[in-house]
C-alpha cells in the first residue's frame, strides 16, 4: 500500500502564520487597553439605585392620580428600608404635597400602612393613621420651576426642644 508523503512546509509560511498571529494578539490587547476603555468614559453610565432626591413626576398629573387613586407609594429598591407614601391634599397642584413614612418605625414591609379612601390602617398594629401621616417620619417636597414633585429623602435630625424649669 502506497503512503501519501507528507507535504514540507516552507519556512515562508510557518513565518507568515506566526506574524500573523502575533499581529492579531496584539490586536486583541490593543482593544482591550486603549479602545474599550476610551468608550466607558466617554458614554459612562452611572447607575445609582435610591437617590435621596429625585423627581417624582408632574404635578398635575400626579395630583390627578392621587385624587382618583389615593396616595402613591413609592418603594425603595434600593435597599427597602425607606419606602414612603407621596400624597397631596387641596385642588392646587403647586401646594398640597406631602411624603412620609409608608409604615411605622422599627416595622417590616409586611406592616405598610393600607390606603382606605379615609386614612391608612396600619396591619400590623391595628391602629390607624390620619390622611396627612401625622406620627409618621416626614420628608421634603417641593414643586419646581417646571411644575414637577421633588422629594428629597435626605435624613435631617429631628428638631429638638429644650425645656427650660424656672425656679419655686
Amino acid at each position: 500500500m502506497p503512503v501519501r508523503p507528507t507535504r514540507t512546509r516552507s519556512p515562508r509560511a510557518v513565518l507568515l502564520g506566526i506574524a500573523g498571529l502575533v499581529v492579531g494578539i496584539i490586536l486583541v490587547l490593543a482593544l482591550f487597553v486603549l479602545a474599550i476603555p476610551s468608550l466607558t468614559e466617554q458614554s459612562r453610565i452611572e447607575v445609582r439605585l435610591g437617590d435621596d432626591v429625585f423627581v417624582a413626576g408632574n404635578a398635575t398629573e400626579l395630583a390627578g392620580a392621587i385624587a382618583n387613586d389615593g396616595p402613591l407609594l413609592l418603594a425603595d429598591v434600593a435597599s427597602g428600608d425607606r419606602d414612603v407614601y407621596l400624597q397631596h391634599s387641596g385642588s392646587d397642584p403647586a401646594t398640597g404635597w406631602l411624603v412620609f413614612d409608608a409604615r411605622r418605625s422599627d416595622t417590616g414591609r409586611e406592616c405598610t400602612l393600607t390606603w382606605d379612601g379615609r386614612g391608612f390602617a396600619d396591619p400590623c398594629g391595628g391602629t390607624r393613621v390620619d390622611a396627612n401621616g401625622s406620627g409618621l417620619r416626614a420628608y421634603e417636597v417641593t414643586v419646581d420651576d417646571e411644575g414637577n414633585v421633588v422629594v428629597d429623602l435626605v435624613m435631617r435630625p429631628e428638631p429638638t426642644t429644650s425645656i427650660i424649669r424656672s425656679g419655686g
